[in-house]
């Protein structure tokens, strides 16, 4: 059956994901063009649209204790708006080649083919979750979207037993690790990297390390799960490794995404080195006129590196979406690249970083001086001075900035932003010391660490050259 009903002169959006990128992208259309132009027909295969998938950790941990504050904007409002919205309805085919999509509706099962004049591929990451024996059981939880962290409060709520195994160690692995916590747990998390954050150099993730132990939780490194046990109620009981089993009465997945890419795929969409779809600077699909993508299932241009990568945050997604929108809106937007900053928690410990760690700068063929240094989040002799550690890389010769990694206390994660809008401007190491940034005790020590750092770094350059 196809839906594409009589409309006249007006064009038809079809947008696939109702999340940050796709609802980003169908309501910035609508600004520019109304219903009697364009209509807009969303779906999306979950209950929820324009949420913080970002901050499912802190509700899962009770920092965020209702669920809609994390919602941005609800079905009802996007439909008031004159977007078609259609949830728990699952896009199980792209047909490109004659403009139209296949749709599920997971309530009732039945199939139904809708056309479009512009398509809108916002289809996210999906988690990583190995093909493992006992991955499926009862008590294993990975936490991507709103369902799944209703889901895994729903299973914390019903188990008596207070151990948590959470496997993996990046933001996701670090974030839940903090949550089951707060949640009154004995957190053990099981990493098959060398030191938790891989994001980071090792020599920084080794920091994070000795602060994660020291909240109480366990860290198991170099660890490869190889299966998750089951009890004779069928519900997990253990995560193994080659090595040893950990008790656990709830598993948290943290392992990490890929883009969720399968139906670009089978239409013969072009897709990246890491999976990803690829598209121009205006988010326009690689080869076809009137098919945009945007968030986590696109790769991006490094800045820094100059290569694409696939970097899945809600701030890319949610510009993604703006300049879809305003190019499917019939104005004009480019999308420019990223230098990869990120920045991220556990506990009281903050972790930042942005541009390139040392593997990142070999693999692309860049030769470079790094620095380390120690400094403090105020002047040393305010109250309440947090220490904090400054990771700093510079390109050999030229001194560009390639990198920053920050781990520290209260005051050190959002410092990075200062080194994100250096590496955009391509500025030098030398240059970044005559920055002038703000400075009263309370706020920083009269060189902020991050000027230290590049004080340092630029030194180092200048003796190596």
């Amino acid at each position: 059956m196809d839906m594409s009903d009589a409309r006249g002169t007006r064009e038809r959006l079809v947008v696939v994901g109702g999340d940050a990128a796709g609802m980003s992208a169908a309501s910035a259309a609508r600004r520019l063009r109304g219903p009697d132009e364009l209509e807009i027909v969303a779906f999306e295969r979950g209950h929820f649209t324009s949420y913080s998938a970002c901050g499912i950790p802190y509700w899962v941990g009770g920092d965020v204790t209702d669920r809609d504050r994390l919602i941005a904007r609800t079905p009802e409002e996007h439909r008031a708006r004159g977007i078609d919205l259609r949830l728990r309805t699952e896009v199980t085919e792209l047909d490109p080649g004659r403009g139209r999509v296949r749709a599920r509706d997971l309530a009732s099962g039945t199939e139904s083919w809708t056309s479009y004049d512009k398509l809108v591929i916002a289809t996210g990451a999906r988690p990583v979750r190995p093909e493992l024996p006992g991955m499926d059981a009862p008590g294993v939880h990975g936490v991507q979207t709103l369902d799944d962290g209703q889901a895994l409060l729903d299973t914390l709520a019903a188990t008596r037993g207070r151990r948590a195994v959470v496997v993996g160690a990046g933001y996701i692995g670090v974030e839940m690790a903090e949550a089951m916590i707060n949640r009154g747990y004995e957190v053990t998390v099981v990493n098959r990297g060398s030191e938790p954050m891989a994001t980071l150099d090792p020599d920084m993730g080794r920091l994070v390390h000795r602060a994660m132990e020291g909240m109480g939780i366990t860290m198991v490194n170099d660890a490869e799960v190889t299966k998750l046990l089951t009890g004779d109620d069928g519900r997990v009981r253990a995560v193994a490794t080659e090595e040893a089993e950990y008790p656990a009465d709830v598993v948290v997945l943290g392992i990490g995404v890929q883009p969720g890419t399968a139906l670009a795929r089978a239409a013969g969409l072009p897709l990246g080195e890491h999976g990803g779809l690829l598209t121009d600077r205006s988010m326009r699909v690689r080869g076809h006129e009137n098919v945009w993508a945007g968030g986590d299932c696109v790769e991006v241009l490094d800045l820094v590196s100059g290569q694409e990568r696939h970097i899945p945050l809600g701030t890319h997604a949610n510009k993604h979406g703006q300049i879809i929108g305003a190019n499917v809106g019939g104005s004009y937007a480019t999308f420019p690249g990223v230098v990869g900053t990120a920045v991220s928690k556990v506990c009281d410990l903050e972790i930042a970083r942005t541009g390139l760690r040392e593997k990142d700068a070999r693999r692309v063929g860049l030769r470079f001086e790094s620095v380390t240094i120690e400094s403090t989040s105020r002047a040393g002799y305010y109250p309440n001075a947090s220490p904090m550690t400054v990771k700093m890389l510079a390109e050999l010769r030229t001194g560009r900035l390639l990198g920053v990694q920050i781990v520290g206390r209260e005051g050190a994660g959002k410092r990075v932003d200062i080194a994100a809008v250096a590496l955009t401007a391509g500025m030098t190491v030398e240059q970044m010391t005559a920055l002038d940034l703000g400075y009263a005790p309370p706020f920083s020590p009269v060189w902020d660490p991050v000027l230290v750092a590049a004080r340092k770094a630029a030194a180092k350059i200048r003796a190596a050259s």
